[in-house]
């Protein structure tokens, strides 16, 4: 039977609503952590920021140089315009400022990990820390730690040790950092490097794996592994460490983390501070409601899809403050090239939250075509557009794309009304046109979607002609 009242079949245009700002079904209402307080005799958060400012002075000022000299319409010293420090720019530079061309260098290294500037492909630009450099405590103090982050990287690595072993001592040094911030003073390099031996060797026996000769068979599915089979692994040895720990206490004194002197390390009140802050992120992960900091990326998605955007962003917070940045990135990313488009849009949610340390990653992802829209949308985003605007830097294929993608995670996860609600935020006029476009940019969930969406709407005609469309995709007819 068909309706005899005409219907108008034209969508109606109406500003799109992200998926992740539909209400939960549950609101539930979680009492608050009481702010954590820092230990005592921390300095107080303007004494910090005094701090922090007095050590990236010099990184402040070659940023806020390179954006004087090499800004837009200004006479750049290199050849493309741009902001990048070429040999003329550090030459340039240095005589500017009266500086050698390694000190500028050096101080450059220093801003772009504290993230007064941004560098994007082969140019650069001045970080938004750089710009509230002067007002906002806050902005300091968050540049200071992306730098402490980053200690590993604000000095080479020793050229005669092992990738591995340095990885290892990168991966066990917020213990021994955690120890330095409970001893609240001087203490022996001689107990760091025995602490950090343990926690080396307990990382070597998580990862043990069953040795496999060129003369032996591998196990089979058939023959399961014992712990006959394992081999112990074999415990570090000092000698081999204590290079490698003078190396990281180093890098960590260059930034202003400790003081490294008379075979003794102590944190600076920054130090100290950071290290308090890392460990209390932690404690808030292991603290959050669906116990994330354990979780994979896919699982904790999954755990995030019922919250509100403030308390999913929390989450994310809480996890990434349990892992290593690019380690939380490419989890996410994986988690994004999955079946689940739910999960796929959450992925690139979580890393908003990461911000600049992801940008890398995503660029990296663009060529692929289930991510390409959701990275696109991040870079706009992240190079200071408008969320609001962000959607005109798709193409018409790539908004479609987009659009059928997000249907299919409402039709898995969402309920028949949102999934109505969605087609009004489609780019084309009429449900006609919209169907040509989703037919043409195929998506391999485009059969679900219109079937989900033929029985949501409360239409017969409009709900007819997607149900002719869905069929006539599976068909392959026109």
């Amino acid at each position: 039977m068909t309706s005899r009242i005409p219907r108008d079949s034209r969508l109606r245009l109406v500003r799109p609503r992200p998926l992740a700002a539909a209400p939960s079904a549950v609101n539930e209402r979680r009492p608050r952590r009481p702010a954590p307080r820092p230990p005592e005799g921390t300095p107080a958060p303007a004494e910090l920021a005094r701090m922090a400012r007095s050590g990236l002075a010099a990184a402040a000022r070659v940023a806020r140089w390179a954006d004087n000299a090499l800004g837009p319409g200004r006479d750049a010293a290199t050849t493309d315009g741009k902001a990048t420090l070429s040999d003329a720019t550090a030459e340039r530079a240095a005589a500017d400022l009266g500086l050698t061309m390694d000190r500028i260098r050096a101080d450059w290294d220093t801003a772009r990990l504290a993230g007064l500037v941004e560098v994007h492909g082969d140019s650069a630009r001045p970080g938004w820390r750089l710009r509230a450099w002067n007002r906002d405590d806050s902005a300091v103090l968050r540049g200071w730690v992306a730098l402490f982050d980053a200690w590993s990287l604000a000095s080479p690595e020793p050229g005669d040790q092992e990738p591995g072993a340095v990885a290892e001592v990168v991966s066990a040094m917020p213990q021994v950092l955690s120890f330095l911030q409970l001893s609240a003073g001087p203490v022996p390099v001689e107990q760091l490097l025995d602490l950090l031996r343990q926690r080396v060797t307990e990382l070597r026996t998580e990862r043990c794996e069953v040795p496999y000769s060129a003369g032996s068979e591998p196990a089979t599915p058939l023959a399961p592994v014992t712990s006959a089979d394992v081999e112990p692994a074999e415990p570090a040895q000092d000698a081999e460490l204590a290079p490698l720990l003078d190396w990281a206490l180093h890098a960590l004194a260059s930034v202003g983390a400790l003081t490294y002197g008379d075979a003794h390390a102590t944190l600076t009140p920054l130090g100290s501070w950071a290290v308090w802050v890392k460990l209390e992120q932690i404690c808030v992960a292991a603290q959050s409601p669906a116990g994330n900091i354990e979780q994979s990326a896919e699982a904790m998605l999954r755990g995030c899809a019922q919250l509100r955007p403030n308390a999913a962003r929390a989450e994310y917070r809480a996890w990434l403050a349990a892992r290593t940045v690019g380690s939380a990135v490419s989890e996410l990313l994986l988690a994004a090239r999955g079946d689940d488009a739910l999960l796929r849009g959450l992925a690139f949610e979580a890393l908003r939250v990461v911000g600049a340390p992801a940008e890398h990653d995503v660029r990296a992802v663009v060529d692929e075509p289930a991510l390409r829209p959701y990275a696109l949308l991040w870079l706009a985003e992240h190079d200071g557009v408008d969320p609001e605007d962000a959607h005109e830097v798709l193409t018409r294929e790539e908004a479609t794309w987009l659009w059928v993608d997000t249907a299919a995670a409402v039709a898995d996860h969402g309920e028949a009304p949102m999934l109505v609600r969605h087609l009004e935020s489609a780019l084309q006029p009429t449900v006609p046109a919209l169907l040509t476009e989703v037919r043409a940019v195929g998506h391999p969930r485009t059969v679900q979607v219109l079937v989900a969406l033929a029985a949501a709407h409360p239409d017969p005609a409009l709900a007819k002609a997607v149900r002719r469309a869905a069929f006539q995709v599976h068909t392959g007819s026109s």
